[in-house]
């Protein structure tokens, strides 16, 4: 994906002061992933093994970490999908059926992320559990 698709994609905008942030992930540190990422950004990439360490225990600053996936998987597996086309399906259709309304939740938990950890100027924050 990375190869195929996102350095691609990225060669259509200007990403010169872009840094890249992923969490520590086994597949994400694979050498030859930070090694590729390397190559894209230097040493704008915030990585385990990267050039700017992933801090530990860092609270989840983006919607798709803290919300998205859990939510999307806590649905698409309800009903033990046992195919391939079945588990397409209950992604297209969970996915389909987010509404403004809970998104607007999801952005406005955002901002009070934002919000607490500008507050905090740098200082480690205890681990927060922040509700929908």
């Amino acid at each position: 994906m990375i190869t195929n698709f996102f350095i691609p994609e990225l060669k259509n905008h200007d990403v010169q002061e872009l840094w890249f942030q992923q969490d520590g992930a086994t597949c994400h540190t694979a050498r030859a992933t930070i090694n590729l990422l390397k190559d894209t950004f230097g040493d704008r990439l915030i990585s385990r093994f990267g050039p700017v360490n992933w801090p530990p225990r860092s609270c989840d600053l983006t919607p798709l970490d803290y919300f998205l996936w859990g939510y999307v998987k806590s649905l698409v597996y309800a009903d033990k999908p046992q195919t391939l086309d079945h588990l397409e399906d209950n992604i297209r259709r969970v996915i389909t059926d987010i509404r403004p309304q809970m998104l607007e939740k999801v952005i406005e938990n955002w901002t009070s992320r934002l919000d607490y950890i500008r507050a905090s100027r740098g200082n480690p924050v205890p681990e927060i559990i922040f509700k929908m």
